[in-house]
């Protein structure tokens, strides 16, 4: 019987951003505090930023 309701959606950028918030809420609460912006940074995989050089 078919079913209207039944629809299978992937969306990978979604999978994706889930698995990220997953990673953080994980992080936090084996956390004792708050956790600091560059672990926030290593779990979402965004690097430190560069110093600027100057011209």
């Amino acid at each position: 019987m078919y079913d209207q309701f039944d629809v299978t959606l992937e969306d990978v950028d979604l999978l994706g951003e889930v698995e990220l918030t997953t990673n953080l809420i994980i992080a936090a609460s084996e956390s004792d505090g708050h956790l600091p912006a560059e672990e926030i940074d290593r779990i979402l995989g965004v690097a430190p930023p560069q110093p600027r050089r100057e011209a």
